[in-house]
């Protein structure tokens, strides 16, 4: 990706998002965002994209063994979450008392 503009998206870090296709797709099921990865376009989100690892044992880690951890996810699998509504939905930008703000376009509502 060009790094002549900063990208911008509409999910930040500890929102709840909905994974909306991949391996882990459920929209019933709202998980949290734990990082966010503007550079390559990607999301970490909590209990999707679940990778195995296997370390050696080492001074930090002395038993090793296998450590389930999330991988990042592409930003566009991701959808907001409405809590509202109990769903997810797609957002706007307007602005309230000179703040910038994300409405749910399904409720209404500020989120």
């Amino acid at each position: 990706m060009k790094t002549r503009f900063k990208p911008k998206f509409h999910i930040k870090k500890g929102d709840m998002v909905a994974v909306i296709t991949g391996n882990d797709k459920n929209l019933t099921h709202p998980r949290k965002v734990l990082e966010v990865i503007p550079e390559k376009s990607r999301v970490l989100v909590e209990g999707a994209n679940i990778r195995t690892r296997h370390t050696k044992p080492s001074a930090q880690n002395t038993k090793g063994g296998i450590v389930k951890q999330e991988a990042p996810i592409h930003i566009s699998n991701v959808m907001l979450w409405d809590s509202k509504s109990g769903a997810p939905s797609r957002i706007s930008h307007s602005r309230e008392d000179g703040k910038s703000v994300r409405i749910s376009k399904k409720s209404g509502g500020v989120i």
